[in-house]
């Protein structure tokens, strides 16, 4: 059961950013004064991210098919590619494999990261975590304590009947069935994020929290707001009663889990790397502005200098950026809360949870990942001290990597209650994580202005890896169309280099055409 197995590898889509050093050239940004006013037509793109490498990626894939003819300058601030994916060496040891500190894991689902992966021979391999070896915590007792054997369907059916299982399951089929068209040749071009969720018949969705969409189709408030919250907040840090559906739903979609070996990053560094694009790393953008030119009617003000640019695909945060737009158009942009988020990496030599932190009997089970559930506060009892533990697999024979999400820092001593005085290394990080995402039926424009474009408006809809590299293809084709009035495709099917047909399962839309 997809609802069930997702549980266990929960986490797929988070994504914190974080700074990471790639081997890039770091290229000199060009100055306006430097240009001839006429000359090949470029297009800036501000973040080197999911949606920043995609945007660049899906450009050059217009100029090989078409010859589409424009110069691209990807613009970043910090040092390191990737935005929200970055790894972590245990020990900061590079011996060592390397850990997931954010964004861990992708299914085949996500067929953009999955299709890379196998076109930039990057190896993948399966996220290791024990299945279904899971407890919910409502911080003073496990709710809920699978095991790791078949008794843990029994549990689950025992606490929480038969139908709620099966019923959240066809919800979340129901939706990845409309979400799964976005790969095709049907795919909708949007410039509206409501009139997107309209077509796909997914206002319900957006306008109603997790909980009231679940309990409303037949799903046990039990089940909701015990193992369907445990999902949300370990995802996005959000309880069910304030995310809307849709996210909540996307919580627990992850059916097969895997991770790229040596990090994740390397997927965004290969876009990059294919596109051809100009990247100017360690280089801030601080204003965009406008001017009366038919060639270059945008500019972009950097620490480096200012250049003249065709159009503008701002692919980051744009609060997060700092950067100054035109009154009009920046106040079309609303302010977007993010959830702050505590992330605690460790290694232990201890096989698992002190079994006297979660209240066990020396015989019961004692999970190896652990999610929470707000339940006990909301009934007058403590908050949970995490969002979720989770062990990580092993780094040497008897030393495991565990990693912590919490909305306050874990302190040492607390640390060492709950693993048995056997910790070693210890990393902390906090950051503005992923947008807090209520119930709405309002999102930023994706298109600003002509030539000026958003892709990070569609993350309040949804917020992953995947779907900024969905956005940002959309923005690219609304780009080309207006423009060089072409597309990443064209109007024809003009095959890819695998020449997959259409109606293949393997088809990508963007990838091939």
């Amino acid at each position: 059961m997809r609802s069930l197995v997702f549980l266990s590898v929960v986490s797929a889509s988070l994504a914190l950013q974080l700074p990471f050093k790639v081997p890039f050239f770091q290229s000199t940004a060009p100055s306006e004064d430097d240009e001839p006013v006429r000359g090949t037509p470029k297009v800036a793109i501000i973040g080197a991210g999911a949606a920043g490498s995609s945007a660049a990626f899906w450009i050059s894939k217009a100029q090989e098919r078409f010859g589409v003819d424009v110069e691209v300058d990807v613009y970043e601030k910090t040092s390191h590619i990737g935005g929200r994916s970055l790894t972590v060496y245990p020990h900061d040891n590079d011996t060592f494999e390397p850990v997931e500190l954010g964004a861990s894991i992708f299914i085949k689902a996500n067929k953009n990261l999955w299709r890379a992966t196998q076109e930039f021979n990057l190896t993948l391999r399966d996220f290791d975590e024990e299945d279904n070896n899971l407890g919910i915590w409502d911080g003073e007792q496990l709710l809920l304590n699978l095991g790791n054997s078949w008794l843990g369907m029994l549990k689950i059916f025992w606490r929480y009947g038969i139908l709620s299982p099966r019923r959240a399951d066809s919800l979340v089929a129901n939706m990845l069935k409309q979400y799964s068209t976005l790969y095709t040749t049907e795919s909708p071009k949007w410039d509206n994020i409501t009139d997107l969720a309209y077509s796909f018949g997914w206002m319900n969705l957006i306008e109603s929290s997790g909980a009231d969409f679940f309990t409303s189709n037949g799903v046990s408030k039990q089940y909701v707001f015990e193992l369907i919250e445990g999902a949300s907040r370990v995802n996005y840090g959000q309880n069910i009663d304030s995310i809307h559906a849709l996210e909540a739903a996307c919580s627990i979609s992850a059916n097969g889990a895997s991770q790229v070996e040596g990090g994740n990053w390397q997927i965004f560094e290969q876009f990059l790397n294919h596109s051809g694009a100009n990247i100017y790393m360690n280089t801030k953008v601080s204003r965009i502005t406008q001017k009366q030119s038919k060639s270059r009617p945008w500019v972009v003000h950097s620490d480096k200098g200012s250049t003249g640019y065709k159009a503008v695909i701002i692919a980051a945060p744009f609060h997060q950026t700092d950067i100054e737009l035109p009154s009009a158009l920046g106040s079309q942009i609303p302010e977007q809360p993010y959830v702050h988020l505590h992330v605690t990496l460790l290694t232990t030599t201890s096989p698992n949870i002190n079994r006297e932190y979660l209240a066990l009997s020396p015989n019961e089970n004692v999970p190896r990942m652990v999610l929470t559930t707000y339940e006990g506060v909301r009934q007058g009892r403590k908050a949970p001290e995490f969002n979720s533990i989770s062990y990580h697999g092993k780094i040497s024979e008897d030393e495991w990597v565990v990693k912590i999400f919490s909305e306050a820092p874990v302190e040492d001593k607390w640390l060492q209650s709950v693993f048995d005085n056997q910790v070693g290394w210890v990393h902390r990080a906090e950051f503005d994580a992923y947008p807090k995402l209520p119930p709405t039926s309002s999102f930023p424009p994706v298109r600003l202005d002509h030539g000026l474009f958003y892709v990070n408006a569609f993350e309040p809809f949804i917020s992953t890896m995947e779907t900024e590299t969905l956005a940002s293809r959309n923005v690219v084709d609304l780009m080309l169309n207006e423009e060089f009035s072409s597309s990443i495709c064209g109007r024809r099917i003009s095959g890819s280099t695998e020449d997959i047909s259409p109606t293949d399962d393997n088809f990508v839309f963007g990838w091939d055409c």
